[in-house]
């Protein structure tokens, strides 16, 4: 009986141990509209979908969800925000405000928009890292609206402490051959140059974010 004993002991001593060190899985949430859900494309094709790739192959475990939505505006993104917050995210990456853009919403009312969903977020997750996507308008006309809405993502940036990926469709706009036939939205070999837009930013911030414990008493959701 005693030796029984023993060996449960063991047995749970090892388990406990096991259970102690082995770090949860981190999420990265990806909140976009079409440009991150893969418009006409198998959401394998996405980029987010290649991110995750990426960072298994860097020995980053992450857990990449794509909540993004075709035709989303960052009034939308409100909306539909809450469910996402029922789970940790370590790190969120915003990609809104194009679509807004091109139905003429202010400038301001983008900026605020997306404010509110960067506070919501840290509200539910206060170390979250946020990377937000940097978009430009074509530049038909140089007027104020255009240079304002491109300054806006470095703005919010600054002054939330995220990550800017500078301009997420850098090298595939204007490209016949990295778009689809609407000229407008990029085709799965635009994908793979998006992701290494994202990537270029997001591998420290994920090296970081890995190398960083839970605090403890911090649940997992």
């Amino acid at each position: 009986m005693n030796y029984s004993v023993a060996i449960l002991s063991v047995a749970c001593s090892i388990l406990y141990a096991q259970t102690l060190h082995a770090a949860p899985t981190k999420t990265i949430l990806v909140f976009g509209d079409s440009l991150s859900d893969g418009f006409m494309l198998k959401r394998s094709q996405a980029y987010p979908a290649l991110l995750a790739k990426k960072l298994h192959a860097a020995g980053l475990d992450f857990q990449v969800i794509n909540a993004s939505a075709s035709g989303g505006t960052t009034e939308g993104g409100l909306e539909r925000l809450p469910p996402h917050l029922k789970r940790s995210i370590d790190i969120f990456i915003l990609e809104l405000g194009i679509n807004d853009a091109f139905r003429g919403l202010p400038i301001d009312q983008i900026q605020s928009n997306l404010q509110q969903i960067i506070d919501k977020v840290k509200a539910r997750n206060p170390n979250v890292r946020v990377l937000i996507a940097g978009m430009q308008l074509p530049g038909y006309t140089a007027d104020d609206y255009v240079s304002a809405f491109g300054k806006m993502f470095g703005d919010l940036a600054a002054k939330n402490g995220a990550t800017l990926v500078p301009y997420l469709l850098e090298g595939v706009t204007g490209n016949p051959s990295l778009n689809l036939s609407d000229g407008i939205h990029p085709s799965a070999e635009g994908q793979r140059i998006l992701v290494e837009n994202v990537w270029r930013v997001l591998e420290p911030v994920a090296r970081e974010v890995a190398a960083t414990p839970t605090p403890p008493g911090e649940p997992r959701r």
